[in-house]
């Protein structure tokens, strides 16, 4: 009975804070950029927020605040600091003020859309309409995969952001992911791409992982766009994903005029997101990078070859289960090990699913003697500390479900 209270309280909630966020566009009118796809949104919403902050008045997605609940709490306001049994009062308390009153309200809003399960995407456009919609990867297993017939569904399901788009509005496209490249006849908007390939409108090229005296020190590259090109330098970020991210941001930049030198000015205070692979300073002189938060088959394979770009002299993955992929798990975690065979000298798993993981890294070569497999994070995590030596780096990467977090705090210098 309690329960179905609570399901009562939560349905009764959601329709009052979505009615408050959709009045709140009526009445201030924002311009809304929608990010989306399997992996790299809130990268992407960050480096986006850090091209526009400084010229414009904005508010981004918290965190990850992308669903039913989360994106019309952005549109209602910062209630990050809010917290407490009177927190839905305050929210709702503010919104109607707000509404009565016209008080300052952001030019654009950053939001991200979710598509866990099939009509994620239209619920949340019909909160809030875009003007600008950018998809960064689908990848041939996505994400949540598990709620979908195929990637070709899931592609489907982001794209209904692009058909709403106006005619004078723009699509921002990941021309890397033929997925999200093939959204483009979807769309009557303006289409602007980007990504390594020499297709794209806005081109990433030289890249590399700067390490400086032993230490990794983040990324560089060249922006391609229209003849010219700018030196892009980020301090504290580090693998591809990232550069697509500020790619992606830069086409948004240009969107609002800005041309490659002040792109490239506000990238420099660009930060990427916590425990989405940063990498920071762990016990005995090691490195961990840091990519904890969740994992899909495309963000483990990034995170796999950030490594391997990076030379160190021992390196040491501690794997979780990729959650939400439904049909296609075994086959996952079986890529998963075939790709860490030549990058890791040890191979820690954590959770039933990644066993799949070592026994085809196993199989492919990679010593037995040098695998570890746990249940849970809680139990792999004394024993991750045990065996890390001056100078190893770490990878932990796996769905948040698995909690590898957990091993992070265990190892990482506080």
């Amino acid at each position: 009975m309690c329960g179905m209270n609570k399901d009562r309280l939560k349905t009764k909630l959601e329709k009052i804070i979505r009615g408050l966020a959709i009045l709140t566009i009526k009445r201030y009118q924002p311009g809304i950029i929608a990010v989306t796809g399997s992996v790299g949104k809130t990268s992407t919403k960050e480096a986006i927020y850090s091209v526009l902050k400084d010229s414009r008045f904005v508010r981004a997605t918290h965190g990850n605040f992308n669903n039913e609940f989360g994106l019309p709490l952005t549109i209602l306001g910062d209630y990050t600091k809010i917290v407490g049994k009177m927190f839905w009062v305050k929210v709702i308390f503010k919104s109607i003020f707000r509404l009565i009153f016209k008080l300052k309200y952001p030019e654009i809003l950053i939001l991200e859309y979710a598509a866990d399960k099939p009509g994620d995407i239209k619920n949340l456009l019909s909160i809030a309409m875009p003007r600008i919609g950018v998809i960064t990867s689908i990848g041939e297993i996505p994400s949540h995969i598990e709620f979908y017939s195929g990637p070709e569904a899931v592609s489907r399901e982001k794209a209904k952001i692009l058909e709403v788009l106006p005619s004078m509005g723009v699509a921002v496209l990941n021309a890397d992911d033929k997925y999200v490249l093939e959204m483009k006849t979807r769309t009557k908007a303006h289409v602007m791409t980007y990504g390594f390939g020499s297709e794209s409108e806005i081109q990433i090229t030289n890249f590399e992982n700067r390490i400086e005296k032993g230490k990794p020190a983040g990324i560089s590259f060249k922006l391609n766009y229209g003849g010219s090109f700018a030196p892009i330098r980020i301090v504290g970020c580090f693998g591809k994903s990232q550069a697509y991210a500020v790619a992606a941001a830069s086409a948004i930049g240009f969107v609002f005029g800005m041309n490659l030198v002040k792109i490239s000015e506000a990238l420099r205070y660009y930060k990427m997101p916590s425990q989405r692979g940063e990498i920071i300073p762990g016990i005995k002189k090691s490195f961990i990078i840091d990519d904890s938060y969740n994992a899909s088959p495309a963000s483990m394979k990034a995170a796999i070859e950030l490594a391997d770009s990076m030379k160190f002299k021992r390196k040491i993955a501690v794997l979780g289960d990729m959650l939400e992929i439904g049909k296609h798990t075994i086959e996952a975690h079986e890529n998963i090990g075939k790709l860490i065979v030549n990058v890791f000298d040890i191979l820690i798993t954590v959770g039933p699913r990644s066993k799949f993981i070592a026994e085809t890294a196993s199989k492919k070569g990679f010593p037995v003697k040098n695998i570890l497999n746990f249940e849970f994070a809680d139990d792999a995590k004394l024993k991750v500390q045990e065996i890390i030596k001056k100078g190893d780096l770490i990878l932990i990467k796996g769905s948040r479900a698995l909690e590898l977090e957990k091993v992070v705090e265990e190892i990482k210098i506080v």
